[in-house]
C-alpha cells in the first residue's frame, strides 16, 4: 500500500510540521511519502504529479490558506483515478467536520485532531480489516452516512519519533523555515483562536529538544520558528532552551511567540546581557490595547507590562520583534482601533502586523457572531466583512492603512523619513498610514507594480498634494533612506543631483587625499578616489543630520555633504558620513 501525505504550503520556503509528523509516527510499519506543493502552483500541475505518483491513499492537511485550493484538486484527481482513498487532516477540517464530509462527497476520512495515532490506526484498519468504527478521532462514511468517531485521548508526546530526522529533506534545510514545537497546548482562551479548544499544555523531553534542535543547526538550517502558542509559559523550561540556543547557535536564526506581559524581569535581562545579536526574534500577539475589548473575547493581558517588556527588548538592540494586531474584535470601532495601532506603534517594533478578524470553525467568536452582528466569507479564510460598530466602509479603509504599512514601515526601505513624519507632520503614526493610504487607492496605485524608486516618488507626490511643511528636509532623508535601501551604488536616482559632476569630483578628491576631515571610521576605510568614484555617492542636505538623529530637532543654520559608502564585496549594509559644506576649486 503506497501513501502519499500532501499539503499546499503559503509559499516554497515553508514546509509542513505536520506531515512529517505523521510520517515519523507511521514509518516503522508504513512506507509513508511526503510531497509539498504551494497554493500558488498550477492545479494541472498538482494533479498530474500526485497521479505519477501513483498513491493508493493520499492525505492533505487543511489549513485557512489552503482549503479552497486543496479542494479543487481532490475533485480532479478523484475523476482520474475514482478508486484512491482520500483522507483529509488538520485544523480546518477537524471542526464542522460533517459539513466537510458533506461538501466534499470524493473525501473518503477525516481526521480530527491531534493526528498521528488516529493516521497510523486508520491505516492499519485500511490495510487489514477496515473496521473504521474502531478508529477514535475518525470521520467516515458507511453508504450514504457519514460516522463521526468520538474524539481520543491526548498522545504523551514523547512517544511520537521525532519529524526532523529524515534525511531528504537536509539539503533544503538552509533554504527553508523549519517550524519546530516543543509544546502543545495552550492555557489561555482567546475566543478568537483555535488555540483555546485545547486545555492544557503538554511539553516535549528538554534533552530530546535539544538534540533535535542541534541536530538542525548542525545540518544547516537557517531559520528555526518556534510554534508552540506561548513559549515562554513555562519559565525555567523556556530559560533553559534560550541559553541552550545562545551556547549552540552557530548563526542559525529562531523566532518565538511570547507573552509579553507575562516574561519575567530575570529573563529580559539575561537576554540583553547574553543573546547574540539577530539571532532571537520574538512574535507578540497584541491584537487590542481596548480593555473591554479583551475582555469580551477573554484575552487576559496587561499592556503595561507589555509596553514594559517590548521596550526593554527594544533597548537591549539583541532581538527584533514583531507585533500583531487584529482589527474587528467585538467593541472596537474605528476610533478604537486607530488608539490601538497609536498604542503600538509607539512602542517602535521592527515589524507591526495588521490581521482582520477571521471566524474559525470552532471558536466561540464564530459562535457568537450574532451577538455583535457580524457578517463574514461563507468560505475560508472567513473574514468578517462588518459588525455592528465597524461597517465594512470603515474595514476597507482600515485595509488601505494595511497595505501602506508593509510598503513603507515593515519593509523598512526608508525608516528615518517615516519617523519623521509621524513626528512632525502627521497626527499620529496611524494617521499618516491612512491619509497615504486613501491617496495611493486614489490614484489607482494599487492596480499596477512598483519599483524601489516608484515608492519614493509616490510618496513625495503625496506629500506635496497636501502641501506638506518642510518637503526639503523631507526629500533629504527619503534621500539617505534611498541611498541606505541599496547593497550597491543604485545606478539610477529619483530626483536631480544638487552638486555639479565637476563638484562632486572635487570632493571626492578631497575626500581621498583628506579622508580625517570626516572621521576616523571614514580614514579607517582606506579609500582611494578611483575606489571612492566606484562605490561612493554625494548628496547635500540642508541640516544637521546628527543633530536631528541626537536629539530629533532639526538645525538649518549650515549644510552638509552627504557621504555614502557602498562595501564592494556586499557583505556589509552601506555606511554614511556628513562633514560642513566647503568651497572647493572644481577646475
Amino acid at each position: 500500500m503506497k501513501v502519499l501525505v500532501s499539503t499546499l504550503n503559503a509559499k516554497f520556503i515553508h514546509t509542513s510540521l505536520a506531515l512529517r509528523y505523521l510520517k515519523a509516527f507511521c514509518e516503522k510499519d508504513f512506507d509513508v511519502e511526503i510531497t509539498e506543493y504551494t497554493i500558488k502552483d498550477p492545479v494541472m500541475n498538482v494533479v498530474s504529479d500526485i497521479y505519477q505518483k501513483a498513491p493508493d491513499v493520499l492525505g492533505f492537511s487543511c489549513y485557512i490558506w489552503n482549503i479552497e485550493e486543496t479542494i479543487t484538486i481532490i475533485k480532479m484527481i478523484k475523476k482520474i483515478r475514482p478508486d484512491l482513498l482520500i483522507m483529509l487532516g488538520g485544523p480546518e477540517v477537524s471542526y464542522d467536520t460533517e459539513y466537510w464530509m458533506n461538501r466534499i462527497p470524493e473525501v473518503d476520512f477525516i481526521v480530527m485532531g491531534e493526528g498521528e495515532e488516529t493516521f497510523h490506526q486508520l491505516l492499519t484498519e485500511i490495510s487489514t480489516t477496515r473496521k473504521y468504527h474502531f478508529v477514535y478521532g475518525l470521520a467516515y462514511r458507511k453508504g450514504e452516512e457519514v460516522v463521526l468517531m468520538p474524539g481520543r485521548p491526548k498522545l504523551k508526546l514523547d512517544d511520537i519519533p521525532s519529524p526532523h530526522r529524515f534525511a531528504e529533506d537536509v539539503p533544503s534545510l538552509a533554504n527553508r523555515v523549519v517550524y519546530f514545537e516543543t509544546s502543545r497546548g495552550c492555557p489561555f482562551s482567546c475566543q478568537f483562536c483555535l488555540s483555546s479548544i485545547e486545555v492544557g499544555v503538554r511539553y516535549f523531553d528538554m534533552e530530546r529538544t535539544k538534540s533535535d534542535l542541534l541536530y538542525l543547526i548542525d545540518s544547516g538550517a537557517k531559520l528555526i520558528k518556534f510554534v508552540d502558542r506561548t513559549f515562554n509559559i513555562k519559565r525555567d523550561y523556556a530559560m533553559e532552551i534560550f541559553e541552550f540556543l545562545i551556547e549552540n547557535h552557530r548563526g542559525t536564526v529562531f523566532q518565538f511567540e511570547i507573552t509579553a506581559d507575562i516574561m519575567r524581569p530575570e529573563v529580559l535581562d539575561y537576554l540583553a546581557e547574553n543573546a547574540p545579536p539577530g539571532t532571537f526574534r520574538f512574535e507578540i500577539g497584541v491584537q487590542s490595547t481596548n480593555d473591554t475589548t479583551n475582555d469580551l473575547v477573554q484575552r487576559r493581558q496587561n499592556f503595561f507590562k507589555l509596553s514594559r517588556t517590548v521596550s526593554k527588548v527594544k533597548n537591549s538592540l539583541k532581538i527584533d520583534q514583531h507585533l500583531d494586531l487584529i482589527a474587528g474584535l467585538p467593541e472596537e470601532d474605528y476610533n478604537s482601533f486607530r488608539k490601538t495601532f497609536n498604542d503600538v506603534f509607539e512602542l517602535g517594533p521592527e515589524e507591526l502586523q495588521l490581521g482582520f478578524l477571521k471566524m474559525l470553525r470552532g471558536t466561540g467568536m464564530r459562535n457568537d457572531a450574532h451577538k455583535y452582528g457580524y457578517v463574514y466569507m461563507d468560505h475560508a479564510p472567513y473574514e468578517i466583512l462588518g459588525n455592528d460598530i465597524l461597517p465594512f466602509t470603515d474595514l476597507i479603509r482600515i485595509k488601505r492603512v494595511e497595505d501602506v504599512l508593509e510598503k513603507y514601515w515593515n519593509a523598512h526601505r526608508m525608516d528615518h523619513t517615516v519617523k519623521y513624519l509621524i513626528a512632525k507632520e502627521f497626527a499620529s503614526a496611524f494617521d499618516f498610514f491612512q491619509e497615504f493610504g486613501d491617496f495611493w487607492e486614489g490614484r489607482g496605485w494599487q492596480k499596477i507594480g512598483h519599483q524601489l524608486e516608484d515608492l519614493f516618488t509616490r510618496l513625495r507626490d503625496f506629500l506635496m498634494h497636501r502641501e506638506t511643511k518642510n518637503m526639503h528636509v523631507i526629500e533629504g532623508l527619503m534621500k539617505l533612506d534611498y541611498f541606505l535601501g541599496h547593497k550597491y551604488k543604485p545606478r539610477k536616482i529619483w530626483w536631480d543631483f544638487t552638486l555639479e559632476k565637476s563638484e562632486q569630483n572635487a570632493y571626492l578628491r578631497l575626500l581621498a587625499e583628506q579622508p580625517e576631515l570626516i572621521s576616523g571610521d571614514f580614514q579607517s576605510l582606506r579609500i582611494n578616489e578611483k575606489d571612492l568614484h566606484k562605490h561612493a555617492m554625494l548628496e547635500v542636505l540642508p541640516f544637521a543630520l546628527q543633530t536631528y538623529l541626537q536629539n530629533g530637532e532639526i538645525d538649518e543654520s549650515s549644510k552638509e555633504l552627504l557621504v555614502v559608502h557602498f562595501p564592494p564585496d556586499a557583505q556589509q549594509p552601506a555606511s554614511y558620513y556628513t562633514m560642513p559644506l566647503r568651497q572647493l576649486a572644481t577646475t
